[in-house]
């Protein structure tokens, strides 16, 4: 088996049906949405396979659905082969960190689930709906859309517009005031970008914007009871992997008004003598897709059971090679 790390997805992944077909085929995974239910007082799995989209989408809703659907799925894939419970590192975009850590029993699952959907309420309340904004800028590098950020909010000083995610080589995501943003996609079109998107979000994650929601989080963590995770897990904040409880609540807390780095976090893990495979635990694929933009790593998405079988079928059985599918 080739050296493998796990990476959960975040924010934007959520689809109704999501990880419907592993509670069907697995028990774990069915015990994983009865416990998010019961934690929750609320029908979070029929929310999830059900929707409406416009409930499973309100952030402090979309927060513990996509923790529990991407935890489901870990759970039916560690009951078929033992590889899954055994990375050499894990790591999460975004809110998938929390995913991460619940995987390496670094968090319960009960006490991460609280945490998300608290973490949802506070991010959405710490701007008012509307004020703030989130853009994708695509095909310019980083440097070149944090040059539009300070462009955007000169003569300006009351307003934020700061690097939020950054996604893969040429995509880069700006967080802050809409007015800011807004002039920001002005900007970046003007200075020759392939593409600028206002993304429909609201309110801007990974910014400045975000401080008194990091406070009142800070707090909810610091009350929570870590363990060393005992798998590495690469941090979004730093990329670079912690070994202790303290040192991934402390990550968890600075994640919330700083930016996402998944680039750099990618290329740690597809580093020499590290991670061969990297495996998209969660609904979609979004981060297999941008995996493959940042480093030459074998990658593949198992948010569906079928998904699975395929990457069992492509499995030599002569005890060589590797499963995966892409480069």
């Amino acid at each position: 088996m080739p050296p493998t790390a796990l990476v959960f997805p975040g924010q934007g992944s959520q689809k109704i049906g999501m990880a419907r077909g592993w509670a069907e085929a697995s028990p774990r995974a069915r015990e994983v949405f009865e416990e998010a239910d019961r934690v929750l007082g609320t029908p979070l799995s029929l929310l999830c396979w059900e929707g409406p989209e416009e409930l499973l989408n309100q952030t402090a809703n979309t927060q513990p659905a996509l923790l529990t659907a991407s935890i489901a799925i870990l759970r039916a894939l560690e009951e078929r082969s033992e590889e899954f419970s055994h990375p050499v590192a894990v790591a999460g975009h975004s809110l998938g960190e929390y995913s991460a850590l619940v995987a390496v029993e670094a968090l319960a699952f009960e006490d991460a689930l609280l945490l998300v959907r608290r973490r949802g309420e506070l991010m959405q309340a710490a701007v008012p709906l509307g004020a703030g904004a989130m853009a994708a800028i695509l095909g310019m590098s980083a440097e070149d859309v944090a040059a539009v950020a300070a462009a955007a909010v000169e003569g300006h000083p009351d307003e934020v517009c700061a690097v939020a995610i950054y996604n893969a080589p040429e995509q880069t995501v700006l967080a802050g005031h809409r007015a800011a943003i807004e002039r920001a996609i002005g900007i970046a079109d003007q200075r020759g970008a392939r593409k600028s998107v206002l993304l429909p979000v609201s309110a801007p994650f990974h910014s400045p914007l975000m401080r008194p929601a990091r406070l009142a989080m800070a707090e909810l963590l610091e009350a929570t009871t870590f363990q060393d995770p005992r798998i590495p897990v690469v941090t979004n904040v730093d990329a670079q992997p912690v070994t202790t409880g303290g040192a991934a609540r402390d990550a968890l807390i600075r994640q919330i008004d700083s930016p996402v780095r998944w680039v750099e976090s990618v290329r740690w893990m597809a580093g020499p003598g590290r991670v061969q495979r990297l495996l998209e635990v969660g609904p979609g694929a979004v981060l297999s897709g941008l995996n493959r933009r940042i480093a030459e790593v074998k990658t593949a998405a198992l948010g569906e059971p079928e998904q699975w079988t395929k990457l069992e079928a492509a499995r030599p059985r002569d005890g060589g090679g590797d499963a995966a599918t892409g480069r």
